[in-house]
């Protein structure tokens, strides 16, 4: 087929590319703005528009089908010509169901670990040469792309509830109607698209709605908000299991669990949000036909997705680690496993508040002393950011405030940051850096060989 993506430099959106044009389908796309690593691997498999912009010409009537992304607009120039020209125009949640419909549906779902544990579920099906399609959001060690489509009976893809595109408002999840799904937690994000707690909580009752008659759901047992949804629901059509962390100990620095034999396992992931997510991938890949043993021995080479408490420099002494936390409920979790990992080293964390959610003044207190395991904490914004999102502005004081840590510096200049982190001897201090973004385009891999010597 010819397959056109409007907005096709996005994350998910340029994977699917890629894995289209691998299926040998003739693939076009557009975008006002390319940024890497997007860009770079476009251009590698010669997808790259030649021009940026929107251009309504692009569009024409040979066109099989139009993938519409979520950073176009509603009045999008190429958006229009499709619709004149009656062309069938999907969003990619519609079209990765469009293509699934006939297989095997995993999904994770919730507002936390969802990409650590859709991850271990295909490092481990991986490993045991089981035949799977997927969609995954941060790239995975062994993987070259974050979507696959194939013939493969299933596929396992990570739900976002994030909407679908400028044409349907509804959550990405509720278009893929699984057999298998897990939801970790429910904790208020996206303030800019739902703009009450009770609003987000409520696009999970929908999802949970759409698992399909005889399907499983896994579930945080500790979560109440998913709790109080299952209540709700007087004659379920699914089964509902749920879970909790593996127990788990320290030894010389790594966490150990049992296996089915009782023997100890050596983790290359750490952390009790990490054990939940390791839980409910464990049971997930029980239910599609993976072995306890085949679990626990492929388990041990799994050293987690990129940005994920993914380590970027080390001494003797000292780690640092990137960390895609930005959402209050994952700043916290990270703080907790770094403390919890090493008890007896000072940590030092980083926080780049770049989201709409985030930046936005209302949603501010939900980050109320979640960084508190912290000895050290420097949160950064930058004000340019809040003027591309057209942001009401806030200052540095309600910052601070809304955080209530007792040793907090907040800075809009990067590089004050990085005169803060200057200051500090760098012996048995652990520093982590937390953003969705990079920090005002900073190079972190540089920045933590250069302080940690």
């Amino acid at each position: 087929m010819r397959i056109h993506l409007i907005a096709i430099g996005g994350a998910a959106m340029h994977n699917l590319a890629i894995a289209l044009n691998y299926n040998h389908h003739t693939v076009t796309g557009s975008d006002d703005e390319i940024y890497n690593p997007s860009k770079e691997r476009l251009q590698k498999h010669g997808l790259l528009p030649e021009t940026m912009g929107w251009n309504p010409d692009r569009i024409t009537k040979d066109i099989d089908v139009i993938i519409l992304g979520m950073h176009a607009r509603k009045d999008n120039p190429e958006l229009k010509q499709a619709k004149k020209l009656g062309l069938k125009i999907y969003s990619y949640p519609e079209y990765l169901f469009q293509h699934a419909k006939d297989k095997k549906r995993v999904v994770i779902a919730g507002s936390h670990g969802k990409t650590t544990t859709t991850s271990i579920i295909l490092h481990v099906l991986k490993s045991n040469k089981i035949d799977f399609d997927y969609l995954v959001g941060a790239q995975i060690e062994g993987f070259d792309s974050m979507v696959r489509l194939s013939d493969a009976p299933l596929m396992v893809v990570e739900g976002d509830e994030y909407l679908s595109s400028p044409l349907d408002r509804r959550p990405k999840i509720l278009h893929y109607k699984p057999h298998v799904t897990v939801i970790t937690g429910i904790a208020w994000d996206h303030i800019n698209v739902f703009p009450t707690f009770e609003n987000y909580k409520s696009q999970f009752a929908k999802y949970i709605k759409t698992i399909e008659k005889g399907g499983t759901l896994f579930y945080y047992k500790d979560d109440e908000h998913v709790n109080d949804i299952l209540k709700k629901i007087k004659k379920p059509t699914f089964e509902a299991e749920a879970y909790k962390a593996f127990e788990s100990t320290l030894k010389d620095g790594k966490t150990i669990i049992s296996n089915e034999k009782g023997k100890p396992v050596a983790l290359g992931i750490f952390g009790k949000h990490n054990l939940e997510n390791l839980r409910a991938a464990y049971l997930v890949c029980k239910k599609v036909g993976v072995t306890d043993a085949q679990f626990f021995k492929t388990i041990k080479s799994f050293k987690g997705a990129a940005k994920r408490l993914q380590l970027l420099h080390k001494t003797k002494n000292c780690l640092a680690y990137l960390d895609f936390a930005h959402a209050p409920s994952k700043v916290q979790a990270t703080m907790n496993a770094l403390k919890a990992q090493h008890p007896k080293r000072k940590l030092i964390a980083c926080l780049e508040l770049h989201t709409f959610s985030s930046l936005n003044k209302e949603f501010l207190t939900e980050y109320t002393r979640t960084m508190n395991a912290a000895d050290k904490a420097i949160v950064y914004f930058s004000e340019h950011t809040l003027a591309m999102k057209k942001l009401p502005p806030i200052t540095t004081d309600e910052v601070k405030a809304a955080f209530d840590h007792p040793n907090m510096e907040v800075v809009t200049d990067n590089a004050k940051m990085l005169s803060a982190l200057k200051r500090f001897k760098w012996d048995n201090k652990n520093l982590v850096m937390m953003t969705s973004g990079n920090f005002g385009g900073l190079d972190l891999k540089k920045i933590a060989k250069g302080l940690i010597k």
